[in-house]
């Protein structure tokens, strides 16, 4: 069990949701198992009513224990309630996803709802249960107050197709009212314990939040610094020695991501000095500072000159570079581009009682009609821009800047590495660099 609990913890960790489904679906098919000595489900009791198909809390620790050989009691409660949070059993009393050791009534999720059936419920589908719930018994159903909180919210913003959402509620109420009202009462159960998932009350922790299929949907993913090129080859070697698998039928597989590290890290090796000696010395680790003179230098060296051509991101960021692909623009007569964007970048570093003459100067300059360097801006980057005016920041060109950004990096730059400046340069530095090389291997000789 200690491995188990381990190999699950680990599984969480790396993001492998669906090796971690697996094992749990395979503990809760032989829980509901008779014939292997499963959990039992019977119908209880009531005071005028009868709770149909149900175990207690007590009755899944015990067979945890005996058939996972667990020993701690206590270990055996947190397993289950790492179970439970994921919607597999789940409380008939109240909306929390845990497990209790004691006659607290427990029902098994039905198959349809388990993750692996990879379905992500959308904002609209919430809707049509929410709706559908206010439809059925009341007293046996009544929606709690964040609950009701919800659907208000929904129905703003779901005004425009409101009548058909509310069109599938109906007919899906009107469905379940054929069924028999104890399968009817175990559903609606099972489907109330979905959504305690997808959509859990206030407080309650989210466990589909991390999802590694809804992080790569994100609108907006949070950006992944780039390391050193031996991290990666540990990543790499890693990842295809002992993963070896395919995240999700969603996702890219594993052999994809691991060829776009292989090609990060072959692209940049020379450029990391855990893998390529430094030249002609690693200054953090000796006293010659002769390498960082090289690269303050105005003349760039052949490695410098080539790094330009892996991204436009490249040249921005070395000062040599930019003073060539300005002097490229200015050739083509759009420099209007690449001062616009800098403009931007040093508007953001301005101390705060200079931003607002600043972004007059750059709107008068650039984006006022008839200005004397008017650049190129799409109508709903140019609206949201003149709105953001009104309200002067550091960000207020923020769209106008990532719109001129692609722009260049589409057009302009692919010109500027094809252009004979750049190609000129880099088999100059190269030429210069052999003729290092032969000069020294003279010398040696």
């Amino acid at each position: 069990h200690d491995l188990w609990r381990w190999l699950y913890s680990f599984l969480c960790m790396m993001g492998c949701v669906r090796s971690c489904e697996v094992i749990i679906e395979d503990i809760i098919t032989r829980m509901q198992d008779d014939k292997t000595g499963g959990v039992p489900i019977r119908t209880v009791k009531s005071f005028l009513s009868k709770i149909p198909s149900v175990v207690t809390g007590a009755d899944i620790v015990q067979w945890l224990m005996k058939n996972l050989s667990i020993e701690d009691q206590g270990e055996a409660i947190h397993l289950g309630s790492l179970i439970a949070a994921q919607g597999y059993v789940f409380p008939i009393s109240d909306h929390v996803l845990t497990l209790k050791d004691d006659g607290t009534f427990y029902r098994f999720q039905a198959p349809y709802f388990w993750p692996s059936n990879c379905w992500e419920p959308e904002n609209t589908d919430y809707a049509i249960y929410l709706c559908k719930r206010t439809m059925q018994n009341k007293a046996r159903l009544e929606l709690a107050d964040y609950e009701a909180e919800n659907l208000a919210r929904l129905q703003r913003a779901f005004a425009r197709k409101w009548e058909f959402i509310f069109m599938q509620a109906e007919a899906q109420v009107k469905i379940d009212r054929k069924k028999d009202k104890t399968e009817r009462k175990i559903l609606d159960s099972q489907e109330r314990a979905f959504w305690d998932v997808h959509r859990p009350v206030p407080g309650c922790v989210n466990t589909t939040e991390m999802d590694i299929r809804k992080c790569r949907r994100m609108k907006n993913p949070q950006k992944v610094k780039k390391v050193s090129v031996s991290f990666w080859i540990c990543f790499i070697f890693f990842n295809i020695t002992f993963l070896n698998l395919q995240i999700d039928r969603h996702c890219l597989k594993m052999s994809k991501v691991a060829e776009s590290l292989i090609a990060y890290t072959e692209q940049y090796v020379e450029y990391d000095p855990f893998i390529t000696p430094a030249e002609p010395s690693n200054p953090w680790i000796s006293d010659d500072a002769a390498l960082w003179d090289i690269e303050m230098s105005k003349e760039p060296s052949q490695q410098r000159v080539k790094r330009w051509g892996f991204s436009m991101d490249e040249v921005l960021k070395d000062p040599v570079g930019r003073d060539q692909f300005l002097r490229f623009l200015e050739s083509e007569f759009s420099s209007e581009n690449l001062r616009f964007w800098l403009a931007v970048q040093d508007l953001k570093k301005q101390p705060l009682q200079d931003v607002t003459t600043r972004v007059e100067e750059i709107w008068q300059e650039f984006l006022a009609p008839g200005a004397q360097s008017a650049i190129n801006l799409d109508s709903h980057s140019y609206e949201k821009t003149s709105q953001n005016v009104k309200d002067p920041g550091r960000y207020t060109y923020e769209d106008a800047q990532e719109h001129i950004y692609k722009l260049m990096k589409s057009d302009s730059y692919a010109r500027f590495l094809r252009s004979n400046a750049y190609q000129d340069l880099l088999l100059a530095k190269k030429k210069v660099s052999v003729g290092k090389d032969m000069l020294a291997s003279i010398c040696t000789s």
